[in-house]
């Protein structure tokens, strides 16, 4: 009887949805709301930026304590049911800011559950030689989404009140369900195949997986977690701030500031494309720490981009928009592959479990920060300077990061039912 055709594509696909659904297209429409939610409740900037870092603080315990734990393609549903409640409960505000940050640590946990741990391990698991493009052409539906996310938001708003546009995209997330019980499995074993869909290499040596204490301890741990933090960082305070940043430039008009937004964003997310396909193919062919750096460089130089964007110049928000756009789509993908090249595969979930947490602390905390400075200095024209000191500390972090060795492939020989996150629930002690 022939064997079954390699499940591999299949896996690729449902993580196309599935990633793009639970992660991309809550996180790049949610600030669409914020200037909303400064005219309907009365909130400061700095309010406003702040429901999101609190919210981290208080459930960042889930990616190590329960990720290791569950069936990733599980945890992808649990997930993207607590994000469709906190977009129901956000439409639903009474106007306190408490309920405000409880609405958003129910949208945290469900993004540290159903975000990119569930995926990067999935993928990991059905990949070792190409790697690197399964996470690159996967990752593309999180710009992908995010993309239509921004196109679907400013013409809701139009027909229907905000907060009716709030409750819309909360069901776009259980469209991730049938995706991750029907399509998704967890490792190639569950279905008796193997990564890559090639015959495992009885002879390869099997690598150790680093105890915690271990990756703690490694210069290199730090050095990847400093300058992701940062150039994430970075990255979030455009994301979240654009709008605000876009008004204090002259987009003084509700209507023209949601198109002008509409237009940054959708064309950034669509440059994401571009950087996350390009440079996946390229991070399975040239070492990958120029390639990370040179990224993470690009970074500091988009963000200054967004002072050219004016009433006066509507046509620079393309350039702005592509040279970002293509820089955060290749810098978020960067981050699994160099780990599983530094501590490889069966160290990836532990690693990036600790990973990132600490980038997610960045991703919500800077933009808050950068909010904070803007009441304190008077506007974004100097506050914004900051994020750009930020990306250049991450590329200099990177820069300080081990050279490639000859890749010896550790992850290729792993055995991949002994890692983090099973499909049996298996539990990496």
């Amino acid at each position: 009887r022939a064997s079954r055709p390699f499940r591999g594509p299949w896996i690729i696909a449902g993580c196309f949805l599935t990633f793009g659904i639970a992660s991309g297209f809550p996180y790049y429409n949610i600030a669409f709301f914020f200037d909303y939610f400064r005219t309907d409740h009365g909130w400061t900037q700095q309010a406003i930026t702040l429901g999101a870092p609190i919210a981290v603080l208080l459930t960042i315990w889930a990616g190590p304590v329960i990720v290791p734990k569950w069936s990733p393609r599980w945890l992808i549903v649990i997930g993207t049911g607590l994000t469709f409640l906190a977009f129901q409960w956000f439409a639903r505000l009474s106007g306190s800011t408490i309920e405000y940050y409880a609405a958003w640590c129910v949208y945290m946990l469900g993004y540290f559950l159903s975000g990119p741990i569930p995926h990067q391990i999935i993928l990991s698991h059905w990949y070792k030689k190409r790697r690197g493009r399964a996470m690159g052409l996967a990752y593309v539906g999180g710009a992908l989404l995010g993309a239509l996310g921004n196109k679907l938001n400013p013409w809701l708003v139009t027909f229907v009140p905000y907060t009716r546009a709030l409750e819309i995209s909360g069901y776009v997330l259980l469209l991730a369900w049938p995706v991750a019980l029907f399509v998704l499995r967890d490792r190639p074993e569950d279905l008796g195949q193997t990564a890559d869909g090639l015959p495992e290499d009885p002879t390869a040596e099997e690598p150790i997986r680093l105890p915690f204490a271990d990756l703690l301890g490694r210069r290199a741990f730090w050095l990847l977690l400093l300058g992701s933090a940062a150039s994430i960082g970075s990255i979030a305070t455009v994301n979240f701030l654009m709008k605000f940043v876009l008004e204090e430039q002259g987009f003084v008009d509700q209507a023209l500031r949601n198109q002008i937004w509409g237009t940054a964003s959708s064309t950034a997310l669509v440059a994401a494309i571009a950087g996350r396909v390009l440079v996946g193919q390229l991070a399975d062919r040239w070492p990958r720490r120029p390639v990370m750096l040179a990224i993470y460089a690009l970074v500091a130089v988009a963000i200054p981009l967004l002072f050219l964007v004016r009433p006066a110049q509507p046509g620079f928000v393309y350039l702005f928009a592509v040279i970002f756009g293509f820089a955060m789509g290749a810098d978020y993908m960067l981050i699994p592959l160099m780990a599983a090249d530094l501590f490889g595969l069966r160290s990836l979930g532990r690693a990036m479990s600790a990973i990132l947490p600490a980038d997610t602390v960045t991703q919500f905390w800077f933009p808050n920060l950068i909010a904070q400075l803007r009441a304190a200095w008077g506007g974004y024209g100097s506050a914004l300077w900051v994020s750009c000191l930020m990306a250049g500390l991450g590329a200099a972090a990177i820069a300080g990061l081990p050279g490639d060795r000859r890749r010896t492939e550790e992850s290729v020989a792993t055995p991949i039912g002994a890692t983090v996150g099973g499909g049996r629930g298996v539990h990496d002690p």
